[in-house]
């Protein structure tokens, strides 16, 4: 009796403790902060754009200054009196990714990012850094924001959404906004029988199944002037909604958007912190970026395997586990990736306690390498499309995650 009582308080203590401690530093606003990162493979750079504020906060509200995951970069939100951390998060960007490209090596380019922070009360420091695949610090930035600034832009809500799915508690959960791309004014009802279907494909997934009440998810109607998306490769350009198009990086099935400000302008006011965009297109392909977006292409057999597999991208940090030549490594002996789907030390997994109950493995390739890199299963979700589940690791990381989000203790 004494642990089910024990149990029982702290969970009705849980959330009200959270709020105190997140109405201490914040106000229930989201403070957008934009950035360019620029650069090429020798020097990186941090440069700060734009500030602004739209009403209400949709992400956590507790563990606020412990990590999801370590992420290829993290924002961290602290006080300037006291040094204390008020706030932490941590994502990847395509800048990261391009300076593995060969081009990188000849030419410097800018990319934009867009990060959203609970909005302070008093004035706070910011402070951004960016990793590279040895975990190494190669560019930083710290900055202050005074909330009294008048230089803070305000947006309005711009766009309409349709709430898809509302969650048991709205205050305790994990907000997900679908994104139309490429759908016309006129194809908006096929917009949105495809997010009901990717959202069913979704949840058939565990352990989002069994979660799916902490999650609330919308679908922002937001159409393009031209149907389809833009292909470079075969001439091919279209007025979108995000301008997104394939061979990002000269590869001809990475469908990627450039336009982080656009994407989070058309959001503004909306309840999202996860974001999924649907493509119009039949050209295959799609791109998951973790804790930026994930864009799937929608007329084709793999449409919803694909947009699963890059939610597992963007919102589970989870790494590829397929190989894909071997040149232009993401990953090295040296250093244990920060994916709780790879390892590069077999001999100690991060998945341990899965092998000691039966239910994975140490499987070599993956993070497309043939070898120097493990999984724990076979196949996967996140190997395969055909697979149908997600594996024992994934779904282990992927549960951590959502009880991270929702103020859930970790097993």
């Amino acid at each position: 009796m004494t642990r089910i009582l024990t149990i029982f308080f702290g969970l009705i203590c849980c959330m009200p403790l959270c709020a105190q401690q997140f109405s201490k530093h914040f106000r229930d606003s989201t403070l957008r902060l934009d950035y360019i990162f620029a650069g090429d493979t020798a020097h990186q750079y941090i440069f700060v754009d734009e500030l602004s504020v739209t009403p209400r906060w949709y992400g956590r509200r507790f563990r606020l200054n412990e990590l999801p995951l370590k992420g290829n970069g993290q924002i961290t939100v602290s006080d300037p009196a006291t040094g204390d951390t008020l706030y932490r998060h941590s994502f990847s960007t395509l800048f990261q990714e391009w300076l593995a490209t060969t081009e990188a090596k000849q030419v410097s380019k800018s990319f934009e990012n867009v990060f959203l922070i609970p909005f302070p009360k008093h004035p706070v420091c910011v402070h951004i850094q960016l990793l590279d695949y040895h975990d190494r610090i190669v560019a930083s930035l710290t900055h202050q924001v005074d909330p009294s600034d008048c230089l803070i832009r305000q947006y309005p809500r711009r766009t309409p959404y349709i709430t898809l799915q509302q969650a048991e508690d709205t205050m305790s959960c994990i907000h997900i906004a679908y994104v139309a791309e490429g759908y016309t004014e006129d194809q908006m009802e096929q917009y949105l029988q495809d997010c009901h279907d990717a959202n069913e494909a979704l949840f058939r997934h565990e352990p989002f199944r069994s979660m799916r009440q902490r999650f609330n998810i919308i679908a922002l109607m937001s159409p393009s002037a031209d149907t389809d998306v833009s292909q470079p490769g075969k001439g091919i350009w279209r007025n979108t909604a995000l301008d997104s198009h394939f061979d990002t990086f000269y590869t001809q099935r990475y469908l990627t958007t450039l336009h982080l400000k656009q994407l989070h302008t058309l959001l503004s006011g909306a309840p999202y912190e996860h974001i999924i965009v649907l493509a119009n297109t039949s050209h295959y392909g799609g791109g998951g970026i973790y804790n930026s977006y994930n864009l799937s292409y929608t007329r084709g057999k793999n449409f919803l395997p694909v947009v699963v597999h890059e939610f597992g991208h963007s919102f589970g940090g989870l790494g590829d586990e397929y190989p894909y030549g071997d040149s232009d490594p993401m990953y090295f002996a040296d250093t244990e990736p920060w994916e709780p789907n790879l390892t590069t030390h077999p001999d100690h997994p991060k998945w341990q306690s899965l092998i000691d109950a039966g239910k994975a493995g140490v499987i070599e390739g993956g993070g497309y390498l043939s070898k120097g890199v493990w999984r724990g299963q076979e196949d996967c979700r996140m190997r395969t499309n055909e697979h149908p589940d997600f594996c024992p690791v994934c779904q282990q990381a992927l549960q951590r995650l959502i009880d991270f989000y929702t103020c859930k203790k970790p097993k």
